[in-house]
């Protein structure tokens, strides 16, 4: 897998992922919070399934 996801969009799918992960945890909001799991693993991994289908790249480094 070569990475196709970085710098800034990697962080805010961190971000994003624990917010979520987070609010389903205290119950803020209902079991589909747990969805932040995808954006949090994308984000760590720097591989995103879509962007590769769709051809996307915000990586600035080729790997």
């Amino acid at each position: 897998m070569t990475k196709n996801v970085g710098g800034i969009d990697r962080i805010i799918r961190i971000v994003v992922g624990l917010a979520l992960i987070a609010a389903a945890a205290t119950g803020a909001v209902g079991l589909w919070g747990y969805v932040g799991v995808v954006p949090l693993l994308t984000g760590l991994m720097g591989w995103c399934p879509p962007y590769a289908i769709l051809g996307f790249n915000t990586c600035s480094t080729k790997n």
